[in-house]
């Protein structure tokens, strides 16, 4: 199927670069990065292969060409350039709001500095964007009480100034602006401030305040004391609002954050900017994923645009994921304990926060997206072939080895089924053996379930781990139900998931809604067995009691359990009452008896 393609794989050489995959109509339909392009681009078309999505892009290559680069990183970089420039059809998509405001410096002799909400590519710088409109506000007034800045849109050419056609405005005669369309600020002293601006809105408050108490220092010892008096109060103005920033450790400078959280079609990254100890930056990207990606793939994809973005330079990235062969360049750090944990574990809480809102609105727009969600999450997770719209789950309970019951609970699309749950009495095991009683109750289960025709479920959820699934499975043998039903066990202590014929568990992510659908059945389990294995001791711990008393048979006791339910409430009861249900004699009898004991 790819002999046409085999001479070309074998020409690509054993470099780092990008490759770019085209279809039969000359379009990129795929780019991605290697630090071995010829080893990468030969493993898409292996027999191995079996990601269906994959599949899919290989069956539409009809070409293959490739740019080799120096390092590592530089593949990284072009990668994301070519994905941005083309859009390709199989590469993950940075879901961007458009709406979020930035901090525009006009590129322009003088430069303007104002809020916008479209990045036009001019030259002009662009930080941001800012989730908190408030925090923009803030810098913005900050920058305009400590700079004189220009808010006038005028041409401030050195040609359009030596005409002497402008006249100064009311922002000159408050002091607000130094007058540069007339000549008495120069550019030079103005560009200065517009250096200042740039390191506050990178977050290097402190190299600010730092140059300006050199400076103060400088006119001080001039004898330009009215000068040094105003820029102590730029000084002033600058520490009060770093010391009200989110300063999360004064020893963490210039690094950058990163985590991912997942459903079956998105992926959530949440980017903090750290500089100086202050989170400067926190946003969090939607990525819609095309191949299955994993956060390994997905996470310098989205670091080198956040990057860009923010215009950060520093060497240092906290993450969970392992990207460290991604990132030759950068340090990249995942810590276990200390500041820097609680900095990845905030990232992560963001993270989280922004995909369950997500998920909330989707719910409540789009009810059946939801679902296929849910579904296709639990579909992946636990390896099957299909939607888990049918979901069972058993659960013993014995007391002592006595009074021996199981619960069978139903969960369809996600949901309890509640009239479709089932209680069963332990009838063919002696004393507390939860093996053989799993047995029973499975094959009686399905052997009925069989009978009836009734739909089968797609997945069967076993509480207790390997022994109790390798029991359930005998009777799933039995029953020739082998392949049609999938078993999973799971363990309570660390919430392991077994599957048959595999000695080692898997582990869900805590933070996944399999886990919580698995959790909530074994639960619902537990409570449903819990409850009727307590009316089963009550009923029984009253049949023994009531049934020894002479002149009280089985048929007085059937009227006295419908009625009173426990013997409690029968010696609780009025004697007319109890006279009502068993007559005069029998209630006198009942009382006397309460009464010696």
């Amino acid at each position: 199927m790819f002999e046409h393609l085999k001479d070309k794989i074998s020409a690509i050489p054993h470099s780092p670069g990008v490759y770019q995959y085209y279809d039969k109509t000359g379009k990129i339909i795929y780019v991605g990065k290697a630090k071995n392009l010829r080893k990468r681009v030969a493993s898409y078309f292996t027999k191995s292969q079996d990601n269906g999505k994959t599949l899919l892009l290989v069956k539409r290559i009809v070409d293959i060409k490739y740019l080799v680069v120096d390092t590592e990183m530089d593949a990284l970089l072009l990668e994301n350039n070519l994905i941005k420039k083309y859009q390709p059809k199989y590469n993950i998509q940075l879901k961007d709001d458009k709406t979020y405001p930035w901090i525009c410096i006009k590129n322009e002799a003088f430069p303007r500095l104002f809020k916008t909400r479209r990045v036009v590519k001019d030259g002009s710088k662009y930080y941001g964007p800012y989730a908190s409109v408030k925090m923009l506000y803030t810098l913005m007034d900050l920058i305009k009480e400590v700079y004189p800045l220009r808010t006038c849109n005028l041409n401030l050419s050195a040609e359009a100034i030596a005409k002497k056609d402008y006249k100064v405005c009311l922002e000159y005669h408050i002091g607000n602006c130094k007058g540069p369309c007339i000549g008495e600020e120069t550019e030079e002293e103005y560009n200065r401030y517009m250096d200042e601006i740039k390191n506050i809105l990178k977050g290097n408050i402190s190299t600010v305040i730092k140059a300006l108490k050199k400076w103060m220092t400088e006119l001080s010892d001039d004898m330009k004391y009215e000068e040094a008096q105003d820029i102590k109060e730029k000084i002033r103005s600058l520490e009060g609002y770093y010391s009200k920033s989110a300063i999360v450790s004064p020893t963490i400078h210039n690094v950058d954050v990163m985590t991912l959280v997942e459903d079956d079609k998105f992926a959530y990254v949440n980017y903090l900017k750290m500089n100086n100890g202050a989170i400067i930056h926190g946003y969090t990207v939607e990525v819609k994923k095309k191949l299955d990606e994993t956060p390994e793939q997905i996470i310098p994809i989205v670091l080198t645009e956040m990057r860009e973005r923010f215009g950060n330079e520093g060497k240092e990235i906290i993450t969970e994921a392992d990207v460290a062969d991604d990132l030759p360049a950068f340090k990249v750090t995942n810590p276990q304990r200390g500041d820097k944990k609680a900095l990845l574990e905030l990232s992560l809480r963001n993270a989280k926060f922004y995909m369950l809102e997500k998920h909330k609105q989707e719910k409540v727009k789009n009810p059946d997206r939801n679902l296929e969600r849910i579904m296709e999450t639990m579909k992946k997770d636990l390896r099957l072939k299909e939607w888990p719209t049918h979901i069972e789950c058993f659960d013993n309970s014995n007391f002592q080895g006595t009074n021996a019951v199981a619960a069978c609970v139903v969960f369809k699309n996600g949901k309890p089924s509640k009239r479709d749950y089932r209680h069963f009495n332990i009838k063919t095991v002696t004393g507390p053996d939860d093996f053989a009683s799993m047995e029973e109750v499975v094959y009686r289960r399905y052997k009925r379930l069989k009978e009836e025709n009734q739909p089968l479920p797609q997945v069967v959820i076993i509480d207790g781990g390997k022994g109790q699934l390798s029991s359930a499975l005998k009777s799933i043998d039995k029953l020739g139900l082998r392949g049609k039903i999938t078993f999973v066990g799971i363990a309570k202590k660390l919430e392991e998931i077994y599957f048959p014929g595999d000695s080692v568990p898997i582990y869900i992510d805590k933070r996944s809604e399999s886990l919580k659908i698995i959790q909530h059945l074994r639960n619902e389990a537990h409570r449903f067995g819990i409850t009727h294995h307590r009316d089963k001791r009550s009923k029984n711990a009253l049949t023994n009691e009531l049934t020894s008393i002479p002149g009280i048979g089985e048929k007085s006791f059937e009227d006295l359990i419908k009625t009173f339910k426990s013997v409690k409430r029968l010696k609780e009861a009025d004697p007319e009452q109890i006279e009502k249900v068993v007559g005069q004699a029998k209630a006198k009898i009942l009382l006397n008896y309460f009464e010696k004991n």
